[in-house]
Parts: structure tokens; C-alpha cells; sequence
């Protein structure tokens, strides 16, 4: 279980965010050597050097899109001109890509970074350039909610690039690509011009994932273990039906593969935030407010919960709660994870992105509900996870290797992650979505720290009357 740390505070980080941020402009640039425009796409290490792995192109706008928070962090506008010149020359098949769930990863990371860095002013407003970057991200959402499955009671979901029967839990963080498109004013047109709302087939996918791919503790079936998660959910596309629980990258499907439950973390908790900036009005026709947003915080609060129980001390995770070797490492959640263990890897870019879960959780909990005590205790653990991952032997501190964050785990059951000479289990190298999400999630508490404007996907909070 986490340790909870009560007297940590954001701006207790701020000589380690600054040796970080430092450490993270290395490994862009290093990155932009060896991976040039042209080449396949940067997936992890081996060997400290970044290589691709085929399976789906998800991982490109994490690459650029850390090039604009490291601009949007230092002020450097070396990395600003990099991000903004690679999404205008390399983003845009993402945009229309039809073959996958990861707009929100690909799109809101680059085009969207772009847009919400000009509301905030950190870019001079200009109208036609805004408008590229709203026309991808509307685009972006349509394209995404267009991979769309009906259950058995009418509702639905977002399908996975497996086919239209799966639904997977990552998918959460990316319908970020729906709300934009939503808050710009967009509609999905179909068949006969039919309007389809995009807010509705977010809430319609959020709230099928809060009910099919995340236990609570109410005799669901044998296993169900409040907070737990499943990679995928599978449904017989003939009528609808819920068939079973699945996964792709975790132990099994009756276990919880722990980078699965952090996008399932983040996802919910931040897409609260963004429902607090809606009006009534827009959510009465879907259950309106306080049902919607009770549902979404079950789901935050159920998995951000099992994250703080299930974790080590450290706040760092093991690749699945349910990994075999488990076992042999004893009371391993009462002592901080160990990366060089002969039995289970960790998984550091899960910690990651369960960080700015737990951290968007306790601030909402806050000030938007009033909740301080609740609140702060998912703020400490979150702030007790980022403190873990600034410091050896997580941040990378050797300067040839590309990865900013170490001990990262793509995908343990094909045994695509390297082990070095002489180990049992993949350990320190780096993963794209890790190496940005910690930058994210670094930019989110070094805001906190100087008392900036709060970080959100949807840029400066404004509520709509």
C-alpha cells in the first residue's frame, strides 16, 4: 500500500522538476536524431536507443507532443517550433486514421497542446491557425466516435482496433478527442444528416467501460475486487450481449493489468473536471449532471482506491496484480517496488499515468465538492508516486540513453520488452507514453507549485453559463 506522505507539497518537488526538465530536452532531441520524420514510430528502448513495434501507430503524437509541453514547462522555443512544424508535416494521417481508439493519445497531444497553449496566451492568437487546430480536433473526435458498437440496451461504446466486440479500457483517456470536438461546437453527421452528439456517445462509452470493465465490490462474480479492472470487455456484436472479460496486454482477464487501471484513473477522473465546465443544459438530456457525474466518480474512486491499496510503498506498481511471480517476492506491497527483481517487472509509465489520476481526483474532490479530506488524501498519494519517479532509478540520469523514464512495460505476455544479458524480467528501459506522460504530469505539479493557471486538456477553465 502507498505510503502517504502528509507534509509533501507540490513545491517540495521543485529542485528535482528542474533537474528533470533539464534531463527530458536530452531525450527529445535525442529522440529527433534517431527518429526522424520518415521513420517508424518511436514505441520503447532497447538498449537505452528507441525502436518501433508494429501493432497499431499510437505512439507518434507522444513524441511530438512532448516537444510542446517541454516548451510549455521551460519556455524554450526551440521545442515549441519542433512540436508546431512536426504536427503540421507528420500529424495528419492520425487525424483521419479510422483503424484505431487513439485520437485522444495522437490528436489532443499535439493539435490539441497547440490550441489550448494560444487560449492560454503562451501563443500569439492567430485566427487562421487556431482554426487548423480546431478543424483536427473536430474531425479528430468524429473519427473516433465513428468506431461505434451497440450493446444490448441501446447504448454503446467505442471499439477497439481488435473489432467492433471490443471494448477496452485505455479508451477512457482517449475520448478526451470527443469532448474537445464537443466543446468546439461539433457534431458527428450521419446517414440522412442525422446529428449525432458527441457528448452523448462520450457519456454513452464512459459510462459502458464504468460498467463492464471496472469491479466494485458488489458480488459481480467470484473475482470481483472493488476497483479491479479488465483490459477489454467482450460483446457478441449480433445482439449486444455482454460475453466476457478479456485482455490483450495484462496476466489475465481475471487479474488487473496495472497500466490499464491507471488510464482508467486518469481518464475518469480528468473527464470530471472537464463535466464541471459543462451547463446543465447540455447534460440534462443524458441523465443530467449529478447522475453523470456520480457515475464517472464511482469509477475515479474505485480504481484510484485500488491503485493506493494494490501498490508498494513507493507508489510504484508491478506490471499486474496478478502476475505469477508475485509470490515470490513476499510482502512486496509492504516495501517499495524493486525494478531489478528476478521475478515480476514493474511497471513505471503505468505510475505515471495513475499519478495525474489520483492528483486530478483529489483536486476536484476539492474544489469542486468541497471534499478536503477525501480530496487530499488522493493529492498525497499522487504527489507521493511523482516524488518516486523524479529520483533514481526511475528518471533516467544516463546521457546516452533516449528514455527519460525507466522501468516502463509495453506488453510482458508477448515478450516484446528487452531483458538485459543475465536478468529474468525487462528492466530499465523506456516507453513513449511514459516518457510523456511523466512530462505531463510534471508540467501538472510544477503549475501547482508556482500557483499558474490549473493544466487541463481543455485549456483555461471556463464554465459555460
Amino acid at each position: 500500500m502507498i505510503h502517504l506522505d502528509r507534509k509533501l507539497a507540490p513545491s517540495d518537488l521543485l529542485p528535482q522538476l528542474e533537474r528533470f526538465w533539464a534531463r527530458s530536452a536530452e531525450c527529445i532531441d535525442a529522440v529527433e536524431r534517431s527518429c526522424p520524420p520518415g521513420s517508424a514510430s518511436p514505441v520503447f528502448t532497447k538498449r537505452g536507443k528507441y525502436t518501433a513495434q508494429g501493432w497499431t501507430e499510437w505512439t507518434q503524437g507522444f513524441q511530438y507532443g512532448s516537444a510542446l509541453l517541454q516548451f510549455d514547462a521551460t519556455g524554450d522555443e526551440r521545442f515549441l517550433e519542433l512540436g508546431r512544424e512536426r504536427t503540421l508535416g507528420v500529424m495528419t494521417p492520425h487525424v483521419t486514421h479510422f483503424g484505431v481508439h487513439d485520437h485522444g493519445f495522437n490528436n489532443v497531444s499535439t493539435y490539441g497542446n497547440l490550441w489550448r497553449l494560444m487560449r492560454e496566451g503562451r501563443l500569439p492568437t492567430q485566427r487562421w491557425e487556431q482554426a487548423y487546430y480546431e478543424l483536427a480536433l473536430k474531425a479528430s473526435g468524429s473519427v473516433q466516435a465513428a468506431r461505434w458498437s451497440r450493446t444490448n440496451d441501446g447504448t454503446g461504446y467505442i471499439y477497439s482496433f481488435n473489432g467492433p466486440q471490443s471494448l477496452f479500457v485505455d479508451t477512457i483517456r482517449s475520448c478526451r478527442a470527443l469532448a474537445l470536438a464537443h466543446q468546439l461546437g461539433h457534431a458527428m453527421m450521419g446517414e440522412r444528416d442525422q446529428r449525432i452528439c458527441l457528448l452523448a456517445r462520450l457519456i454513452e462509452h464512459a459510462t459502458n467501460t464504468a460498467r463492464y470493465n471496472i469491479w466494485y465490490g458488489d458480488e459481480r462474480d467470484a473475482y470481483d475486487l472493488a476497483g479491479r479492472t479488465a483490459h477489454e470487455s467482450v460483446f457478441n456484436t449480433n445482439n449486444g450481449d455482454y460475453r466476457c472479460a478479456s485482455s490483450q496486454q495484462g496476466y489475465s482477464a481475471l487479474s488487473t493489468w496495472t497500466r490499464g487501471l491507471a488510464w482508467a484513473m486518469l481518464g475518469f477522473s480528468e473527464q470530471l473536471e472537464w463535466l464541471s465546465t459543462r451547463a446543465d443544459a447540455e447534460l440534462a438530456p443524458h441523465g443530467g449532471r449529478e447522475a453523470v457525474s456520480t457515475l464517472f466518480l464511482k469509477a475515479a474512486q474505485a480504481t484510484c482506491d485500488f491503485y493506493i491499496r494494490q501498490t508498494p510503498t513507493c507508489g510504484i506498481p508491478y506490471w499486474d496484480t496478478g502476475a505469477p511471480g508475485l509470490a515470490r517476492l513476499g510482502d512486496y506491497l509492504e516495501r517499495p517496488a524493486d525494478p531489478f527483481n528476478e521475478h515480476e517487472p514493474v511497471d513505471s509509465s503505468a505510475a505515471a499515468i495513475a499519478a495525474q489520476g489520483l492528483l486530478r481526483l483529489g483536486h476536484y474532490l476539492v474544489h469542486d465538492r468541497g471534499e478536503l479530506e477525501a480530496g487530499s488524501r488522493y493529492v498525497e498519494a499522487g504527489l507521493t508516486v511523482v516524488r518516486s519517479l523524479l529520483e533514481e532509478p526511475y528518471l533516467s540520469s544516463d546521457p546516452t540513453h533516449e528514455g527519460l523514464l525507466l522501468h516502463s512495460v509495453y506488453h510482458r505476455p508477448n515478450g516484446w520488452d528487452y531483458i538485459p544479458p543475465g536478468r529474468n524480467v525487462p528492466c530499465g528501459e523506456a516507453c513513449m507514453w511514459g516518457d510523456y506522460h511523466v512530462r505531463e504530469v510534471a508540467l501538472y505539479v510544477e503549475r501547482l507549485a508556482e500557483s499558474a493557471p490549473y493544466y487541463t486538456f481543455f485549456g483555461p477553465p471556463q464554465r459555460e453559463a
